[in-house]
């Protein structure tokens, strides 16, 4: 009887779930996708092997054959911008109908957080996306993912058409980009958006590129980091079991709680920095401060710098401020008379981080306490407490600064899909002392190797150089922001390149500026000069020779 249960257990699994040889398409081609026109369009997938597949579009059919590891491809010939036109991919083993198709010219967008931000995550995102009306502009955002090796798929995601309620998750530098070309050029813009926040240049080249430059094979050294951060995982887990312990109510804001039992840790500062990398979750930081009678009475300020990603902060167990998803803000809380009392007082803050850094950073003159009677510095050190680990991943392994992990598994799989250009947005990651001077020859490298990748030729490469960042210096200093501009610059030898100059809208306490219209307008005034042919300026003056004479120049 048991043997007859398995048989037909094994009968209803057969036919509850489909063949894992069932027909599939590869994930860039879904509904509401833009195909580039005038160039020869590959469509490819999987199916059973050995059968023939299918594919019908505007009224002519492609037919072809898988072969023996069950792959198909196929090619559609140069077309002219239109639509909506509908896809399908027919064969024994399934049929897939895509809908709503357009031709027109698609873009790939790529780079690390600036160019990864959301319309939504701007103060003028209402507005923005209220205005986002037209639906020839599409957006596909390539999962963030990495792998060691060359991948052949992408993980699934789906091209959405550009309307008010789906504009807030496109990239705003990609989507005013587009609607600024929208304007010049009558035809659909496919925005291809493969980037991810706080990625180095160096993951997104591929082996080939990239190993010239390194003198370690780039295997072995991702086996080498990958044995790193278990071995460093382990430390860590081990220190986060011994900060276990967690009070309980009010006692950690009462001045005479045992917080002995607690590490200390240095504020300002990551805490990946002070023997917790790759850790997430909510962590306690606890400090004493003393208030004489009259800075009591008159109420004081907290100043608490940059706190990534969330805080709540409480002083003598009120709750004086929280901002929710704010790494890069500054904190500064009034306190009033009411909380505060002469003698210790405490402040505990609750700091939640979901990924990357974490903790209270960033100049230790902006961690102070601001009273009638000046400014006592808050920075230093602090009690520390692991209230929850939501992640732990430890250290080493990071795919936004391991090299060529990201192109494996987010450019390697879309290089047949056909592109008009290329905008890009990265460096902030590599303007460091030893790496802004070398980005040259990678930023270089990459282009020529993303070029190749893609085989149609110089397809234009447009690069936005970063924007002024942190406080200007008083007197003259050397600047590894002002070496990487020069570095992404030198890049302009190459054929078919334009940069978008940004440095008069960046921000000092703001890694990511605000403005994106005019980066995405820049940006769109390269592409009409380089990709369709406008008679324009596209650029302001850029350096060409010198003469000396004497003492002049």
């Amino acid at each position: 009887m048991k043997k007859l249960i398995s048989i037909l257990f094994l009968f209803s699994f057969l036919f509850t779930y489909p063949s894992l040889a069932q027909l599939r398409v590869a994930e860039i081609f879904t509904d509401h996708m833009v195909l580039q026109r005038e160039k020869p369009v590959p469509v490819w997938g999987w199916s059973e092997k050995n059968e023939k597949v299918t594919v019908s579009f505007q009224g002519r059919h492609y037919s072809t054959k898988t072969g023996r590891n069950g792959k198909w491809n196929t090619e559609l010939p140069p077309m002219n911008a239109g639509g909506p036109y509908e896809l399908s991919i027919q064969s024994n083993s399934g049929n897939i109908i895509l809908s709503n198709v357009m031709i027109g010219d698609v873009w790939l967008c790529s780079g690390q957080s600036n160019m990864a931000w959301t319309v939504d995550r701007f103060d003028n995102a209402a507005e923005v996306s209220a205005s986002a009306t037209d639906v020839d502009i599409r957006h596909f955002k390539v999962p963030p993912t990495w792998a060691k090796h060359p991948a052949d798929r992408l993980d699934s995601s789906s091209w959405v058409v550009n309307t008010p309620e789906t504009n807030g998750q496109f990239s705003a530098v990609a989507y005013h980009f587009a609607r600024e070309l929208r304007k010049e050029v009558d035809v659909s813009i496919g925005l291809l958006n493969a980037s991810w926040g706080g990625s180095r240049i160096e993951p997104w080249m591929s082996t080939e590129s990239l190993q010239p430059y390194l003198v370690e094979d780039i295997q072995q050294l991702l086996l080498r980091r990958e044995q790193e951060r278990k071995d460093a995982l382990k430390n860590t887990e081990a220190m986060v079991a011994r900060l276990s312990a967690k009070p309980k109510g009010q006692e950690i804001h009462q001045f005479d709680f045992d917080d002995s039992s607690w590490e200390s840790m240095e504020v300002p500062g990551h805490w990946e920095n002070s023997g917790y990398p790759g850790m997430d979750g909510l962590v306690l930081f606890r400090k004493i401060f003393t208030l004489s009678a009259s800075e009591a009475e008159e109420g004081i300020t907290v100043h608490l710098g940059k706190i990534d990603d969330s805080d709540w902060t409480y002083v003598n167990g009120q709750l004086v401020g929280s901002l929710k998803d704010q790494w890069n803000a500054t904190r500064s809380y009034r306190v009033g008379p009411e909380i505060l009392r002469e003698g210790k007082n405490v402040v505990v803050v609750r700091v939640e981080d979901t990924g990357g850094g974490g903790g209270i950073y960033g100049d230790p003159e902006q961690i102070y306490l601001e009273s009638a009677t000046g400014k006592t510095t808050l920075a230093g050190n602090w009690k520390f407490l692991i209230e929850k680990v939501s992640k732990l991943s430890g250290p080493g392994y990071s795919p936004n600064n391991a090299p060529v992990v990201i192109y494996n598994k987010m450019i390697h799989p879309i290089l047949n899909f056909p592109i008009k250009g290329i905008i890009w947005y990265q460096g902030e990651s590599n303007a460091t002392h030893d790496d802004a001077l070398r980005y040259r020859e990678l930023f270089a490298t990459m282009i020529n190797d993303w070029r190749a990748g893609w085989n149609l030729g110089n397809v234009p490469f447009l690069w936005v150089q970063l924007a002024n960042y942190m406080a200007p210096d008083e007197e003259p200093a050397n600047s590894d922001w002002a070496v990487l501009r020069e570095s992404q610059s030198t890049a302009l030898h190459l054929p078919n390149t334009a940069q978008a100059v940004i440095i008069d809208i960046g921000e000092a306490d703001d890694i990511h500026p605000k403005n994106k219209h005019d980066v995405g307008y820049r940006l769109s005034l390269a592409a009409r000069k380089l990709a369709y042919g406008a008679d324009l300026v596209h650029s302001g003056p850029v350096y060409q020779s010198m003469t000396k004479d004497g003492s002049s120049i």
